[in-house]
């Protein structure tokens, strides 16, 4: 003879709920953008740094297309170069001083990629590109505010 169940009909386990959360740079990356030319003097591109409260963008062609990034830090070398020589700080070119290649990711790259890339260089910024195409710029501090908005949520 069987043994018989006394408990009655168990209850459905609930299982948490699980969330399509956003993990992708687009979803968190930045799309309007103070961008810089070749052409631009470095003390237009100080007083935009200031204006604008940032600390570096993109450094646009006539077309277009990504050709740098200029940084505070290489608004230091132009002090520091008028410094050592005596003079004022001249009205040099952006092209001059701009960081010519660019460490860039593409669109579709997840936040925690991302993180890791940060983690093993030096950068600030990466300018996010599609198709060849600068689209917006991710920062250190976005991927902070992205995992923030995440951590409550479970991935499948």
């Amino acid at each position: 003879m069987g043994i018989k169940s006394f408990q009655g009909p168990r209850a459905k386990t609930v299982s948490k709920k699980e969330y399509n959360a956003p993990i992708l740079v687009t979803d968190y990356m930045t799309r309007k953008l103070v961008t810089f030319t070749p052409e631009q003097s470095i003390l237009e591109v100080m007083e935009q740094f200031t204006k604008y409260n940032i600390s570096g963008g993109p450094v646009l062609d006539g077309n277009g297309f990504l050709v740098g990034i200029i940084s505070e830090a290489d608004c230091m070398k132009q002090i520091s170069e008028s410094r050592y020589f005596n003079q004022p700080i001249l009205d040099k070119s952006v092209e001059k001083f701009m960081t010519k290649n660019v460490d860039t990711i593409p669109h579709d790259m997840s936040i925690f990629d991302v993180a890791g890339v940060f983690h093993k260089n030096n950068r600030r910024r990466l300018p996010v590109m599609e198709n060849g195409l600068l689209i917006g710029q991710i920062s250190r501090k976005d991927i902070v505010v992205a995992a923030l908005k995440l951590s409550g949520a479970n991935w499948k």
